[in-house]
């Protein structure tokens, strides 16, 4: 056969398809779906329609080296069976593309699954209904598996072979309508015989129409025809027909035929699998047309193309080998078919399969008997004869929009998706006459459009099923303008909705106030939030309800966005005992949302000032909303602007609160005067901290109470009389005295005034009390002092200084010292410490000042100069000799070396602080770093000595 280019075409589709899980030993396909076996007992499903690919490992639980056996999918690649073999038996399993972990099929352990039939014209996603399978010990057993019961609902034995015990290596099952119901159909074949079975059922769909068998001696096919009364001898029905056997020596190379390792047939050709290649064997002529090659992988070579399987859904071929999957295309496999009719003299079936002349004549026969709509189906199958333009002018020139309509449309069909601007100029064409279709029948039929006129309404569906076909080769704006210029406004939200143009869809349902219809195009998923805050003002307005359940259900939302259609909604008026749908969603938003944005609470807290209750406004500013938060505030609106909103409605008690809040106790107090006393007292208790304030606030509150009493002056004594009470003894009588008139008589206030007196006698009692105290705890210090200046300590003759080492009580050579104390007797001054050290005066002078700061040692200095002043001062001649030193002087002696027993003998130096602090000062003090470095050694070298370096 000639061709202008292959009908057959091999491309690789996945290079290592097993992910690492081991050599593929089985594969099955089903709508676009790949399922693998592997010699290392894993499942592996490929689903190219989604992009997706998942594991499951069989062999999880099993002692010893698995594998699977067989494999199989339904057509719709939902259900799977996969059986596997190994050291312990056979195990079957089946499992669905939803789940992740298979059930094992319990009654079948022990057999070993070869074929199964699927029951394809009643399978569905939920459910297998009936399946056959087929054992290698030539037994059927037939199995349903519903998916929401996770496991088969029956298992049952249908038939075993008994006179020859064969394995069952392939199953079909298909149904047709018969006058009593539904007839089964069921082909299964072994190695040496194909076996038919039918029985009534109740199932009808597409069925197969060819069947081929690789049988011992050659490919035995032939037609099925299910559903024709046609007869065996016995009664049973006979729906093979048209049976041949074509030997393999025909497309073999050598003088004997070789079987064929697998077999997969197309409409009108056989693919069978010999070595390492395909070879395409047309099914009339019986003759090899092309011959398929595999680009393997080197170690895969050795044991070449295991198999071929037929995916019959997605129309498509498939071949693999241990690691490889290699797809098989075709590409309008019948367009020569009639040139092999032609060689084999059948006109009829040539004619039939012709694409061009013979679709012509048949067209022009049409189109001359008037069957305009049937001749556009014939010129729409012409390729080379007539030109598009030619056809399109034939129906113009004769007004049959309707057949050019029709034209059109199969024209598409038949256009390859490379051909993007034909699509799109014919599919923008198909359109205008869609929509002049639509008007010509409106205008002869003026209720058309509220009528249920058939013709009508059928039109417009095939129409919107035509914009669903073509959204994607139409020009956007260029149909919406057409249909707009039509003015077909549902078509338009029909057609805007595919293009997912949403903006115009919402504008078309508002301006006919159809808010719902609105919101639930707001509801998708791929719609922009965006849109939510564009289209809110006008919704709410039109239906609040709806619109406010909506926004309560839709999560992405950002209710400040919202706040402009809330506030065009709040103005409105509104029926007392209406819902104010917007403080709903505000409460929704702020209390179960927990919102923070001022914005938000600062729009609650308006709308529920202007309600007359003013209850709710009082909860709000009751509620603490960032008290679940660490150091979070306790609210979020603005407290200013809720007093100036507040005020401006008269809300006082919320302005009461607000003060309150702000500490501000005093507004607080006096704007509570004005509503009720009792909640002035509530606010005046709130304030503990500051009992002046306090004080002053429950000040006010008399003020008020008595000013406002208008009874008679001795009630209203009485009843400030009670008031004083209630302050828990804040104020007295005489707080609140200024507060009534000058001319009161004081009769009427005597007892509260007796009552006053006596505490006040009780406290100068007690501060009597606390007088004598103090002044017999002063007398106590005093004599404290006296005894202090009587205290002695005896001495040690041995004992010596702390500094010096000398004894102290050795007889001193200058009874005058210099520092301005006076010698006892014949011994220096000294100090002697409660913990028993002792040290000469002038030694423990020179070791504070050596180790206190330098601030100190300073002043300790200075006072030393004074007492050395005071001390070399020339005393006064009186009668020739010496007088004593004037009173003043030895006052402030005696005062200096006051100051100087308090600077160096406070504590001991070797016991108090100084000698803590001692401990971090360095061991070598700065001025020491001379001596520091004369420790230091360090080498002489001398001219006559070399430094000789040893090797170790």
């Amino acid at each position: 056969m000639e061709r202008r280019h292959h009908v057959f075409s091999v491309d690789l589709l996945e290079r290592y398809a097993t992910k690492g899980r081991g050599a593929i030993t089985c594969m099955t396909t089903g709508n676009d779906v790949i399922v693998l076996g592997t010699n290392k007992g894993w499942v592996i499903r490929h689903d190219f329609g989604v992009g997706d690919s998942y594991d499951i490992d069989l062999s999880v639980g099993r002692p010893g080296e698995q594998s699977i056996h067989k494999v199989f999918v339904d057509p719709g690649g939902s259900h799977c069976i996969a059986t596997v073999i190994g050291s312990s038996g056979a195990e079957t399993y089946y499992t669905h593309a939803k789940w992740t972990k298979p059930r094992i099929l319990s009654k079948l352990k022990g057999f070993v699954v070869n074929a199964v039939a699927w029951n394809r014209q009643h399978i569905t996603e939920a459910s297998t209904r009936e399946i056959i399978l087929g054992t290698d010990n030539g037994q059927l057993y037939e199995m349903a598996v519903d998916v929401k019961d996770k496991m088969e609902k029956y298992i049952k034995l249908l038939f075993e072979l008994k006179e020859l015990p064969e394995a069952f290596t392939g199953l079909q099952m298909e149904t047709a309508s018969v006058h009593n119901g539904t007839r089964f159909y069921v082909m299964a074949v072994t190695p040496t015989r194909l076996y038919s079975f039918t029985g009534i059922g109740s199932l009808d769909q597409r069925r197969a129409v060819h069947f081929a068998w690789l049988s011992g001696a050659g490919i035995y096919y032939g037609d099925l025809k299910f559903g024709a009364q046609h007869s065996s001898p016995n009664g049973d029905e006979n729906f093979v027909e048209n049976k041949a056997l074509l030997d393999y020596s025909k497309f073999s190379e050598g003088v004997e035929g070789v079987k064929p390792s697998s077999l997969a047939i197309s409409e009108f050709h056989f693919l069978l699998l010999i070595g390492n290649k395909v070879k395409v064997v047309n099914r009339i002529s019986e003759q090899i047309v092309e011959e398929l090659y595999f680009d393997q992988t080197s170690d895969a070579v050795s044991r070449g193309i295991i198999g071929l399987c037929s995916d019959a859904s997605a129309g498509l071929f498939y071949a693999y080998d241990q690691n490889s999957i290699f797809q098989v295309s075709v590409n309008d496999e019948g367009r020569d078919m009639w040139k092999v009719y032609l060689d084999l003299k059948e006109y009829a079936a040539a004619l039939a399969s012709c694409r061009d002349a013979l679709q012509r004549d048949q067209a022009e026969a049409a189109f001359v008997a008037k069957e305009f709509l049937r001749a556009a189906s014939f010129y729409a199958k012409i390729n080379y004869v007539l030109s598009f333009e030619e056809i399109s002018l034939k129906f113009i020139s004769i007004g049959e929009q309707d057949a050019l309509r029709t034209f059109l449309l199969r024209k598409l069909d038949n256009l390859s998706k490379d051909e993007k601007c034909q699509i799109t100029m014919i599919s923008t064409w198909a359109t205008e006459l869609y929509l002049d279709k639509i008007n010509r029948l409106l205008l002869e039929d003026d209720g058309a459009l509220n009528s249920n006129n058939t013709e009508y309404q059928s039109l417009i569906k095939e129409f919107c099923a035509f914009l669903s076909d073509c959204k994607d080769v139409l020009d956007e704006a260029t149909t919406m303008k057409l249909l707009e210029s039509y003015g077909r406004g549902d078509e338009l939200v029909f057609f805007a909705s595919l293009k997912e143009q949403y903006k115009i869809v919402l504008h078309h349902y508002i301006q006919q106030g159809e808010a719902k219809k609105a919101l639930q195009v707001l509801q998708k998923p791929n719609v922009a939030t965006e849109l939510q805050y564009k289209f809110a003002p006008d919704l709410i307005m039109l239906d609040a309800y709806e619109t406010v359940e909506s926004w309560m259900t839709t999560k992405s939302l950002n209710p400040r966005k919202l706040i402009p259609a809330m506030m065009r909604y709040s103005s409105e008026p509104h029926a007392k005992n209406e819902t104010h749908e917007v403080i709903k969603y505000l409460e929704y938003c702020v209390h179960r949302l927990q919102n923070e944005d001022p914005g938000v609470h600062n729009l609650l807290l308006s709308l529920y000032a202007k309600k007359e209750d003013e209850s709710a406004l009082l909860r709000f500013l009751e509620c603490k909303f960032g008290k679940g938060q660490p150091g979070g505030p306790e609210f979020f609106y603005d407290p200013k602007y809720a007093l100036r909103l507040c005020l401006k409605e008269k809300r006082m008690r919320a302005c009461v609160h607000i003060y309150s809040m702000m500490s501000m106790h005093e507004e607080a107090v006096a704007l509570a005067l004005q509503v009720d006393s009792e909640l002035a007292m509530a606010e005046a208790d709130k304030v503990e901290d500051d009992e002046d304030l306090r004080k002053k606030l429950w000040l006010m509150i008399a003020k008020h109470v008595i000013e406002q009493e208008k009874g008679t002056k001795r009630e209203n004594i009485r009843k400030a009389i009670a008031f004083l009470k209630e302050t828990d003894g804040l104020l007295k009588i005489e707080d609140i005295l200024p507060f009534f008139p000058d001319f009161a008589l004081i009769d009427d206030f005597k007892e509260a005034i007796c009552s006053s007196l006596e505490d006040y006698n009780e406290q100068i009692e007690k501060l009597k009390q606390e007088m004598n105290d103090a002044t017999r705890g002063a007398d106590n210090i005093r004599n404290d002092i006296s005894a202090l200046a009587q205290r002695y300590t005896v001495i040690d003759r041995d004992e010596e200084c702390g500094v010096c080492r000398r004894k102290i009580l050795n007889v001193c050579g200058d009874y005058r010292m210099t520092t301005g104390y006076m010698a006892l007797g014949p011994m220096a001054p000294f100090y002697v410490f409660p913990c028993g050290h002792a040290f000469h005066a002038q030694c423990l002078i020179a070791h504070v000042t050596r180790c206190t700061n330098q601030a100190q040692a300073e002043y300790i200095l200075d006072l030393q100069k004074q007492l050395t002043l005071l001390g070399a001062e020339p005393k006064n001649v009186s009668n020739g000799g010496l007088s004593e030193e004037p009173l003043a002087s030895v006052t402030s002696m005696h005062k200096i070396r006051s100051q100087l027993d308090d600077a160096v003998a406070s504590d001991c130096p070797f016991c108090g602080d100084l000698m803590i602090r001692e401990i971090s000062l360095p061991f070598i003090l700065p001025e020491e770093a001379e001596e520091s470095e004369s420790w230091e050694i360090k080498p002489h070298n001398h001219p006559s000595q070399r430094s000789l370096s040893l090797a170790v």
